[in-house]
């Protein structure tokens, strides 16, 4: 009771009330509790209570009433014990945590009963992250009492399996959508805030990346802005003004186009109109960068807005995602991406959602982040406005443009296609429900007639939802009608893909093993032959490699075969291929003229050859050389490596892959080691998990190896065309690229095949060294782990067991 009044003063002193006990950070809480074993689970209670006593600031909940959780929260920390009694311990802190919902104020269950059901009490602490949460304390409890005397090795390595169970893996879904299809608006309404984004056509910005997930840290309202470097910003003040040049009356050229009013527009939101007739030098002068320091800093490059209420941190972040009309300047030019952070949002905990530019950006920090982030989309959202679906351009040229990033170069499992306004659907002969109907159909049917989309996606991948936001944030006053507006599909769907029950089952499966080995190396007893079980473990794993190693080397083999193909194609079309990006077609069939060309081509050398327009205007010289290679291997990547993660990389071979420890517990013939063989089963799991995780990242930079070496062999040949000026600038750009592709396409392309099959081979290695390293060292260490200096687990492993059985699938 003295630590548990120690700590109360302490806060007291302080001057810790009900606000700022929430906000507590790492940090702070160190230098309050000192000592790591309290600090770690006070910590951990805090996490707790956040959860659980979700407070509106509006409200007049006293501070009294947070003391006593905190009391509580204390006391609980004083009277858990190392390691035995952990049944009790968890009913214990279950009881703490069913009390403390209880005293919620009325004015909290209100506010979530006015959330459109986003904010339910079970939807705030479900019952996997229930059972999450107790094992992680648990398993914390477990890593603190392993002795430091005894088996040494068998301590590092179970210190090891327990740090290792922590995975916070984000889902990403994707939001893609034309100015004023509805984006904003229907991510305001997913998450039941109707003004955190601005919505609106006038004044929006599509090149800054905003990702909207929960504040899972304090009950603050935050954005985390990320500026792009001040190196990338005057590359890009060079691009703006080959495009604007110092001659004011060109704006009023009638051949002026989108491009040229979106280079105005960024160049007026930074420097209003002092950035006419200056330099590139004058115009990086830090005093056009007041009020946002960090982008000149390099060692912080971002700034964190805090606010309690989201109407103040919505007007503050307008400044940096589009052009303020109420402010004199706008940052949005110089940001590449904003992370919004928002509280008592439990749809979110596991899930991130992000609203994309279209097709990338010009500037290539910002472009190359664009390009991670939608092959880090397990999910997209293509928002187009319902009455013209199927037939909106833009909605499938986006679609188009991203579906390589996405597929082969991606993990997009799931295309959702929302047509968004379905409240506003004008019914004639058909109903309004009859509409949305045959609005799915067309889309369908459009989508089928896609080859750069079918390449990567099946017709599986994609579903069709019509939606009204505005209908569903005022529900209240007008009733849904499921058949038009399906948002309640699509906050299912996100339920599904936050639920962490896989994320729950995978720690607790782990934790299961672990315990298991721990209470195993505490029998002396053993009446078989240990020798004999680990031969015949080591046999299986020998089999089960060399089926591995068998299907790695055919994959290769057929990759080999695609890709010999592509480089004979890529050398005898590259010419052709140039061409249609050097000599582009106007609408009318006829060539461009050079006038507008010239400075697109010009920023595209000078960009490493790309250039995206706002107009529509896209050159990507690096990806259409390397289109023949990508075309021959597609399809044999797509089955290599499927985003469908029920069907596994390598025709599921690593999936297959198995040690038959559970048919050697259920022939009983092992019973003295099946403490032991668990674990083994946790491990293999385990390694399957990690491999899949590994395969998933690394096979997007096997699939962007080829453009990423056409375009290294490119490099001297841009440098040099971005040198050229003067009278037949086009001319000579056009001939420098065409000469440096014929002269270098007996190399180039085979160069680049050679890099993917290496990258490819390297992947494989690497997955066979971590089978070996991992089953080997584990079947080691469990058969001679014999200890009894290791704590008793045993209520401990009961009551993980028990979570497990309730947890796996059935």
């Amino acid at each position: 009771m003295e630590s548990q009044q120690l700590y109360i003063n302490t806060f007291q002193e302080q001057e810790i009330d009900e606000e700022s006990f929430y906000c507590l950070n790492d940090q702070e809480i160190e230098k309050m509790i000192p000592k790591a074993g309290p600090r770690t689970k006070f910590k951990e209670r805090l996490r707790l209570l956040k959860k659980q006593n979700i407070r509106n600031p509006d409200t007049g909940d006293s501070f009294a009433q947070c003391q006593q959780e905190h009391e509580e929260a204390v006391l609980s920390v004083q009277d858990c014990p190392s390691t035995s009694g952990t049944s009790d311990r968890g009913k214990r802190r279950l009881d703490l945590q069913d009390e403390s919902s209880k005293r919620q104020s009325p004015s909290v269950k209100r506010r979530r009963d006015l959330s459109v059901g986003l904010r339910s009490e079970n939807a705030m602490f479900s019952s996997s992250e229930k059972i999450l949460s107790d094992v992680k304390s648990i398993m914390s409890r477990v890593s603190e009492s392993l002795p430091d005397q005894g088996n040494k090795e068998l301590k590092e390595f179970l210190e090891k399996k327990i740090r290792d169970l922590e995975t916070d893996r984000k889902e990403l879904v994707g939001v893609f959508g034309k100015t004023g299809a509805g984006k904003s608006s229907l991510i305001n309404a997913i998450i039941g805030e109707k003004n955190l984004l601005p919505s609106g056509i006038g004044s929006a910005c599509t090149s800054v990346i905003i990702k909207v997930e929960a504040n899972m840290q304090n009950m603050n309202y935050e954005a985390d802005i990320e500026f792009i470097a001040k190196e990338d910003w005057k590359e890009e003040l060079w691009t703006l003004s080959n495009f604007l040049g110092n001659n004011a009356h060109q704006e009023n050229d009638q051949e002026c186009d989108k491009d040229y009013r979106d280079a105005i527009k960024k160049m007026s939101a930074l420097y209003g109109e002092e950035w006419r007739n200056k330099s590139t030098d004058d115009l990086m002068d830090p005093k056009y960068f007041k009020g946002i320091t960090e982008f000149l800093d390099p060692k912080r490059g971002r700034k964190l807005l805090k606010y309690l209420t989201i109407g103040k941190l919505s007007s503050e972040l307008v400044k940096f995602t589009r052009t303020d009309r109420n402010s004199k300047k706008s940052f949005w030019p110089l940001v590449k991406c904003v992370t919004v952070r928002v509280p008592n949002i439990p749809l979110l905990h596991h899930v991130t959602l992000v609203d994309l530019p279209g097709n990338g950006d010009h500037n290539k920090t910002r472009d190359n982040m664009w390009k991670q982030v939608v092959g880090c989309c397990s999910t997209v959202w293509i928002v187009t406005e319902i009455n013209r679906a199927a037939s909106e351009a833009e909605a499938w040229e986006i679609l188009e443009n991203a579906s390589s990033h996405m597929g082969n170069g991606g993990e997009c499992q799931h295309i959702h296609f929302i047509c968004t306004k379905s409240d506003l659907v004008k019914e004639s002969e058909q109903s309004a429900a009859d509409v949305c109907t045959q609005t799915k159909t067309d889309v369908k049917e459009e989508f089928d007639t896609r080859p750069k989309i079918k390449k990567h996606f099946s017709g599986k991948c994609l579903e069709v939802l019509t939606v009204s936001s505005e209908e569903f944030l005022s529900q209240q006053v007008k009733p849904l009608d499921p058949q038009i507006n399906e948002i309640h599909r699509l906050l299912a769907f996100l339920q599904d893909l936050n639920d962490c029950h896989s994320e729950t089952l995978n720690y607790v499966s782990g934790a299961h093993g672990i315990l298991s080995l721990i209470q195993g190396a505490r029998r002396r007893e053993w009446n078989g032959n240990k020798t004999d079980v680990s031969t015949a473990l080591e046999k299986k794993m020998r089999n089960g490699l060399q089926k591995v190693k068998e299907i790695m080397k055919k994959t290769y083999e057929a990759f080999e075969k695609c890709l010999n193909k592509g480089v004979e194609e890529s050398k005898s079309s590259c010419e052709k291929v140039l061409e249609s990006v050097l000599y582009p077609e106007a609408q009318d069939g006829t060539k461009k003229s050079g006038r507008g060309f010239c400075k697109i081509l010009k920023c595209a050398v000078k960009n490493g050859g790309t250039y995206i327009s706002k107009a529509g205007t896209t050159v990507r010289l690096n990806m259409n050389l390397a289109s023949c290679l990508t075309d021959s291997i597609d399809e044999e990547f797509r089955k290599t490596f499927p985003n469908d993660r029920n069907s596994g990389p390598f025709k599921g071979v690593i999936s297959s892959f198995s040690l038959g420890t559970e048919t050697m517990m259920r022939e009983g013939k092992y019973k003295d080691v099946e403490l032991q063989l668990i674990f083994l089963k946790t491990e293999e799991d385990k390694i399957k998990t990690k491999l899949n995780k590994i395969i998933r990242e690394e096979k997007k930079k096997v699939y962007s190896s080829l453009t990423t070496t056409i375009e290294e062999n490119m490099q001297e040949c841009y440098d040099n065309a971005a040198q050229i000026d003067g009278d037949g600038m086009l001319k000579n750009m056009r001939e420098t690229i065409e000469v440096h592709v014929h002269d270098s396409k007996d190399i180039m392309f085979q160069r680049a095949k050679n890099n993917m099959l290496d990258q490819l081979r390297n992947l494989m290695g690497k997955i066979v060294d971590e089978l070996i390293k991992t089953m080997q060292e584990s079947i080691e260490l469990s058969l001679k782990a014999d200890d009894d200096s290791f704590p008793d687990v045993s209520a401990e492993l009961v009551k993980v067991t028990k979570y497990y059985d309730e947890l796996k699938p059935k």
